[in-house]
């Protein structure tokens, strides 16, 4: 019984065969005819497969076996008569474009032309694969090679990006200068404590990135991004690391309880507990794991302001006048924490998108691999996420409102970046494209933030030139002056009353 596609292609396989059969004739008659001879082709006969070489029959398959049987006949003959080695099946020897037919030749130039852009370079080596392979260099037992190795085990670039997004907004609380406070009358922010606040928050990532590789050397020998870390290649013991990851952690804690204010000291300690006790291990189990790493990169930009806020502190100094004040002013550690929370997300579903399947044979569960679509989503949904939230920093009184206008180029570029991403599922080299987006996104809002700073340039003004555009300056000297005069006339009238 014949399939309704061969039933459907009736007409044309009885026109194919009277072409051939008209062809066969043609050819005897050309041979059997005096003073004509059937001209030489140099090129390779056509056969039924160049005709069949269309999108109908190769969805079809129904006559592959057809072409495979020939093919076989073919070898077999080919065999018995020459002593060269047989061939392999003309559906196992690649064949090269120029032999193709010529529809054939155009698809695959598109195909080679897609593959070639769809294809991903390798992102560079961390900064603690680089470490141990400099370590690894060194002589056994030097100094050097230790110092790289228990370096490599904070993870250099993660930690300094860490102590970055907590500086910054301890640099845009909203108090007129950076000098210690016995130096001045007014709100300022103590150097003293941004050495404290620095230290501390460097040595809690340190200890949270170093009980992260405690907890996964299984799962970082199967990945490349990670294989080549300290406790994977054994140049440092699980014993010697432990109690590094405890020093780091207890001194860190320390140094911000002393050093700060408890309130950051127990951020920093959450840090910790969040990033190596819950983040980490809920890797293998839910792709929700994401979310709960974006929490802990929106802490240091908390831990910033509250270490600012303790230096403004009018009250008790407590959590609530910190992180809940109730006029409003602790509205920009959240904001900025904030932004740090959504940055995570662009930037990681880049990433892990690259290495989707060395996540998949980990076993970590991220959405680049048991999601594609939603990984886009999540990607593109928190990268428009950026534009209310600066412009909630310059409501907020953070900073001036051209910060709105500089900063939009910034979010459009990394949007356009993270649409791509989601259109294309990561293929055609966006995922790259975020990637680096993502990278040069942050440090540019935050310097624009810093540089558009809410009356920072005006104050600046008042500093060089000893008084602002608007005559503020003025006008309150003029007051004060009044003032003094005033007293100064009270005194007198006190000490003529006192003389009579």
């Amino acid at each position: 019984m014949r399939s309704p596609l061969v039933i459907a292609l009736a007409p044309e396989l009885q026109l194919l065969s009277k072409c051939s059969i008209r062809t066969s004739t043609a050819r005897r008659w050309l041979s059997t005819s005096p003073g004509l001879k059937a001209p030489r082709s140099s090129t390779t006969p056509l056969g039924g497969s160049f005709f069949l070489q269309n999108r109908l029959f190769e969805r079809s398959r129904c006559l592959e076996s057809i072409i495979s049987r020939r093919n076989s006949r073919a070898t077999s003959t080919s065999t018995s008569t020459s002593p060269t080695p047989p061939q392999k099946p003309a559906s196992q020897t690649p064949q090269s474009i120029s032999e193709l037919a010529p529809h054939r030749q155009r698809q695959a130039r598109k195909q080679a032309l897609l593959q070639s852009s769809s294809s991903e370079a390798p992102l560079p080596p961390d900064a603690s694969s680089l470490l141990t392979s400099a370590a690894a260099s060194q002589p056994k037992d030097s100094f050097r090679r230790r110092f790289s190795a228990y370096l490599s085990l904070t993870k250099p670039r993660l930690t300094v990006l860490v102590v970055l997004s907590a500086m910054a907004p301890y640099a845009l609380y909203p108090v007129p200068e950076m000098l210690m406070p016995t130096m001045t009358e007014t709100p300022s922010l103590s150097p003293l404590t941004l050495l404290f606040l620095t230290t501390g928050t460097a040595l809690c990532s340190a200890a949270a990135n170093t009980l992260n590789m405690l907890y996964e050397p299984s799962t970082d020998a199967k990945m490349t991004r990670t294989r080549n870390r300290p406790l994977v290649r054994g140049l440092i013991s699980n014993r010697a690391a432990a109690l590094f990851a405890a020093l780091c952690g207890a001194a860190g804690v320390t140094a911000l309880y002393y050093g700060v204010n408890p309130t950051v000291s127990f951020l920093g300690l959450s840090n910790i507990v969040i990033y190596a006790g819950i983040y980490t291990p809920l890797k293998a189990v839910t792709a929700f794991n994401t979310w709960v790493g974006a929490v802990v990169g929106g802490i240091p930009p908390l831990m910033g302001w509250a270490a600012a806020a303790g230096e403004a502190a009018t009250k008790d100094g407590s959590w609530k006048e910190l992180l809940l004040a109730s006029d409003g002013s602790s509205i920009g550690g959240w904001l900025l924490g904030g932004l740090l929370f959504a940055w995570q997300f662009p930037h990681f579903m880049a990433l892990s998108w690259g290495v989707r399947e060395e996540y998949k044979a980990a076993g970590l569960r991220m959405l680049a691999w048991t999601n594609p679509a939603r990984n886009g989503r999540v990607a593109l949904r928190y990268s428009l996420v950026f534009f209310p939230l600066c412009f909630g920093l310059c409501a907020a009184g953070v900073t001036d409102w051209y910060f709105a206008l500089t900063s939009t180029p910034l979010n459009l570029w990394q949007a356009r970046e993270a649409y791509r991403f989601w259109k294309y599922e990561g293929h055609k080299g966006s995922a790259r494209g975020l990637f680096w987006a993502s990278v040069w996104h942050l440090p540019g809002v935050m310097i624009l933030a810093l540089l558009h700073k809410k009356d920072m340039w005006s104050r600046a003004w008042r500093a060089v030139f000893g008084e602002d555009e608007d005559g503020e300056w003025e006008e309150e000297e003029l007051e004060e002056m009044a003032g003094m005069a005033a007293a100064a006339a009270v005194k007198n009238g006190e000490t003529t009353k006192s003389r009579r």
